[in-house]
């Protein structure tokens, strides 16, 4: 091709590209922002062919200046990924939660009042355990939380210097877990659904029997601290599969497709608060949960701040105008 019409044909692409290149150089993106990576992409695939061609130089220097902003532009929007991850976290996250409110209560009523519902017919009619749990799971849950343990919880025999190796271990449960609720939305929900009740139903069958045999000062004092983390996380990993399970059940007036993808953009980024959640949770039952030696009523003390903490962070976080994204 000559370069007359290599010119012709390419012109528009080159002024819209000169056109977001200022937008961005004045941090004033546009909505046609996220197409900037394509865009500068096919500019530099174009200045490779004017220069293997042997085009004016007038027009390579064209194109070279623009793919030079181009590249300004490009590598220092990447280098702000780490400001964006603190932005999330200090306001786009607890907004995100809250403008998803009514699928968040949704998730919560299910995972929580199943929770409620079991721990206390269990309470109430011991031998329902074993509905829902076989009898040397309770064995286990049993020998978990003995009075008599020098430390708590799974492999309580353990040492304090392997801790971190139980950090590890509850991560990849939790991890498990929150994936398993979210990749469960894509069968119209209902898998997510399911999960959120089997899982209430076990937590509350554990707590219930727990409670009725006695162990209350063990078992509470345990999951109050990380619980505020990590049954949290739960239900926001239930929520985003709900939002998926929801635009694959009623689109609307968008192609299943179209709906699922926007779907997927907010659930994501609510899957990915929820694993931040879980790393946090799996810290403190590693860290602080498992340790006998502090005393009850500090348990109780230390877990009724960190569940005031979450609720304030998700309520109140985000609210001013000007907080991060």
């Amino acid at each position: 091709m000559k370069q007359t019409p290599f010119e012709r044909r390419h012109q528009a692409d080159w002024q819209d590209f000169a056109r977001q290149l200022d937008a961005l150089e004045r941090g004033k993106p546009g909505p046609d922002s996220r197409q900037f990576p394509a865009a500068y992409r096919r500019l530099c695939r174009q200045l490779a062919l004017a220069e293997e061609r042997g085009y004016g130089s007038r027009l390579v220097e064209q194109l070279q200046q623009l793919a030079l902003r181009g590249h300004h532009q490009f590598y220092r929007h990447r280098s702000h990924l780490g400001a964006q991850g603190i932005g999330f976290l200090l306001g786009g996250f607890p907004r995100l939660v809250r403008e998803e409110w009514r699928l968040v209560l949704a998730a919560s009523l299910l995972f929580y009042g199943s929770l409620l519902a079991m721990g206390l017919l269990v309470y109430h009619f011991p031998e329902l355990v074993y509905s829902l749990l076989a009898p040397d799971q309770v064995a286990q849950l049993e020998a978990m939380y003995d009075p008599d343990a020098s430390r708590l919880g799974r492999f309580g025999e353990r040492s304090s210097a392997a801790d971190w190796m139980m950090f590890g271990y509850y991560v990849m449960n939790n991890l498990g877990i929150a994936f398993q609720t979210f990749a469960g939305g894509l069968l119209l929900g209902l898998g997510s659904l399911f999960f959120l009740l089997v899982n209430g139903l076990s937590i509350g069958a554990a707590a219930g029997h727990l409670t009725g045999i006695g162990y209350t000062d063990t078992f509470w004092p345990f999951v109050i601290g990380h619980g505020a983390f990590e049954l949290t996380a739960i239900t926001f990993a239930g929520t985003a599969g709900l939002k998926l399970g929801w635009a694959l059940f009623a689109p609307g007036r968008l192609p299943r497709g179209e709906a699922l993808r926007q779907a997927a953009a907010r659930s994501v980024r609510l899957v990915a608060g929820a694993l931040l959640l879980l790393l946090v949770a799996a810290f403190v039952e590693a860290y602080w949960s498992s340790i006998t030696f502090t005393g009850t009523p500090l348990k109780y003390a230390v877990g009724v701040l960190l569940w005031g903490l979450v609720a304030a962070y998700f309520l109140l976080a985000g609210r001013p105008a000007h907080a991060p994204d």
